[in-house]
C-alpha cells in the first residue's frame, strides 16, 4: 500500500505538467525524501526510474513523448524543466516532434551547456554548445528551432542520404529558409560533412525535396541545360498558372515530380491533372515523372528530356508567360 505525504499534492502538479515524468532534485523540491523516491521506485512500486536522475511516476512502459522529455530532464539542472534554459531537445528527435517526413524518435539528442560533463546515457545523446538556441516548447517538450535542429543532425549523422533526405525534408515541411539553414549549418560547422555541402548546394539551385535533389543530380551527370526550380508561372495578365518542379524557360519544358506519398487519392490526381492541362493550355510541355523512376531508371527521365527540349527547337517561340524565379 502506498504511503501518502505531505509532498503528493505537489508532485500531482509535476505529473500533470510533465507527462507523468518529474526530476529527483524537482522531488527533493517538494519535500519528498530521496528515501521515499527509492522505495516507491522498487521493484512492483507506482514509479520508475527511466535515466539517472529522471523518475516516471507511473507503472507501464513510457511512450516516445515521455522518453523525449525524459532526455530534456536527464541534462536539466534547474526545477523550471520546461523552461529550456539548461538543456532542450534538438536534432533528429526534434524534427520528428515537428513533423518532418523521415525523422523518428529512437533515440534523444539533448543541448547542455559547453561546461557541462553530462554523458550519453541509454538512448540519449548528449551535445554541448557555446551558443544557447531560443527554444520552443513543441507537445510539450523544449525544442529548438527546426533550422538548429536540422544543423545538429547534419553536423553528426554519417548517411549522406538520410542527411539529404532530413534536411529538404526539413525546409520543405517548416517553410524555413535555405539561407537560415546555411547560416546554421555553417556556425554549428556542418559545413564540415560533405553531404550537407550537397544538399545547401540542391536548396540553393531551387530543389524542395529529395526526388527533386536527385533529378537535378541526374541532369547535371548528363549534361542537359539548367532549369530553373520551382519557379512560379503567371499568365501575361499576371494570373498565376503553376508552379512545376523544374521549368526550362527557352523550351516551354516542364518537368513534373508526382509523389507517391501525396497523389493517394482521387482528388490528388484530379488537380494534378487540371495543372498540367492549363500548363498543356499555355503552351508548356509537361513531362511527368515518379520519385523510384528518376531513382532506379534515371536513363530514362534524362532521354524524355532530351527529345522535348530537342522538339521545342522547332517552335517558333516559347510560351507567353511571366516566369518568377524561387527565391
Amino acid at each position: 500500500m502506498l504511503r501518502t505525504t505531505s509532498a503528493d499534492p505537489a508532485i500531482a502538479r509535476l505529473a500533470r505538467t510533465q507527462q507523468h515524468l518529474a526530476s529527483s532534485r524537482q522531488l527533493r523540491a517538494t519535500g519528498l525524501a530521496p528515501s521515499t523516491t527509492t522505495h516507491r521506485c522498487a521493484p512492483n512500486g507506482p514509479w520508475q526510474r527511466l535515466l539517472p536522475g529522471v523518475v516516471l511516476l507511473q507503472t507501464g512502459a513510457p511512450d516516445a513523448h515521455q522518453r523525449l522529455l525524459a532526455a530534456v530532464l536527464y541534462g536539466t539542472t534547474d526545477l523550471t524543466a520546461l523552461s529550456g534554459t539548461t538543456a532542450v531537445l534538438t536534432g533528429e528527435s526534434a524534427l520528428a516532434l515537428y513533423g518532418v517526413p523521415g525523422a523518428t524518435t529512437r533515440g534523444a539528442t539533448v543541448l547542455v551547456s559547453a561546461t557541462r560533463g553530462l554523458r550519453n546515457r541509454s538512448y540519449v545523446r548528449v551535445l554541448r554548445t557555446s551558443r544557447w538556441p531560443p527554444t520552443l516548447l513543441v507537445d510539450g517538450i523544449p525544442c529548438v528551432r527546426p533550422v538548429r535542429a536540422a544543423s545538429d543532425f547534419a553536423a553528426h549523422e554519417r548517411s549522406p542520404d538520410r542527411v539529404r533526405a532530413i534536411l529538404t525534408a526539413t525546409v520543405q515541411k517548416t517553410s524555413c529558409h535555405p539561407e537560415d539553414l546555411r547560416a546554421e549549418l555553417h556556425a554549428s560547422r556542418a559545413l564540415r560533412n560533405p553531404a550537407a555541402r550537397t544538399v545547401l548546394d540542391d536548396l540553393r539551385a531551387g530543389t524542395r525535396s529529395m526526388a527533386e535533389a536527385q533529378a537535378r543530380d541526374t541532369l547535371l551527370r548528363a549534361n542537359l541545360p539548367h532549369p530553373l526550380w520551382n519557379p512560379t508561372l503567371l499568365t501575361p495578365k499576371g494570373t498565376f498558372l503553376a508552379r512545376p518542379d523544374a521549368y526550362w524557360p527557352h523550351a516551354g519544358v516542364a518537368l513534373e515530380v508526382d509523389s507517391e506519398e501525396y497523389h493517394l487519392g482521387i482528388t490528388e490526381y484530379r488537380t494534378t491533372l487540371r495543372r498540367r492541362l492549363r500548363l498543356e493550355a499555355h503552351g508548356v510541355d509537361v513531362i511527368s515523372a515518379f520519385p523510384a523512376l528518376i531513382r532506379d531508371h534515371p536513363q530514362e527521365l534524362v532521354a524524355a528530356i532530351t527529345t522535348k527540349l530537342h522538339q521545342s527547337k522547332s517552335r517558333p517561340n516559347p510560351p507567353d508567360l511571366i516566369i518568377r524565379p524561387y527565391l
